[in-house]
């Protein structure tokens, strides 16, 4: 079963992808996807590990995490957009090559047997136009491996203001 959750920053989809994981597991998985990028980055992923208990296990996992055996359990892969963004920076900065590596590594991951994959990502274009041509690329990095997760989920959540919304699953009209 493979869970997509969308929207913009700060809009729940952390905390209700935490819960979600919760309901489904005693003992899920949490992947982080975060590179350490600053003193700032490291206090915010730091935070962010005080907020799981010890029912979580915690796996920090750049870019290759088909490398984690998933078979049989929950996982939490949180985030998308950063994620993305290892492959953005590695492949300086081109997109197609990106994407490929990516959607590859994902399919890897889809291939396991028995898994929950819950995923958070960023719906990044729905803001403001990007400034710099490099953000522009990026927005079109995530908006495609998101249509392309979305296709792949079994459902999909827009978070809206803290309020889930399904947009593709059980509980919508789609």
């Amino acid at each position: 079963m493979i869970y997509l959750i969308t929207g913009g920053e700060r809009s729940g989809k952390s905390s209700y992808a935490q819960n979600l994981a919760l309901q489904l597991s005693d003992a899920p998985i949490y992947v982080a996807t975060a590179r350490k990028w600053d003193s700032d980055f490291q206090n915010r992923i730091d935070r962010h590990q005080q907020e799981r208990d010890e029912r979580w296990t915690n796996v920090e996992k750049e870019k290759h995490l088909s490398e984690i055996d998933f078979t049989g359990k929950v996982a939490l892969i949180d985030c998308v957009t950063l994620w993305l963004t290892n492959f953005f920076v590695d492949t300086k900065n081109d997109v197609s090559l990106s994407l490929e590596e990516a959607k590859a590594e994902f399919e890897k991951i889809a291939q396991q047997q028995n898994t929950a994959l819950i995923i958070v990502t960023n719906e990044i274009g729905m803001g403001v136009h990007a400034e710099t041509h490099i953000g522009r690329k990026f927005t079109e990095l995530q908006g495609w491996m998101n249509q392309f997760l979305a296709a792949k989920a079994d459902e999909v959540v827009l978070m809206v203001s803290g309020i889930p919304v399904t947009i593709k699953g059980e509980k919508s009209k789609f």
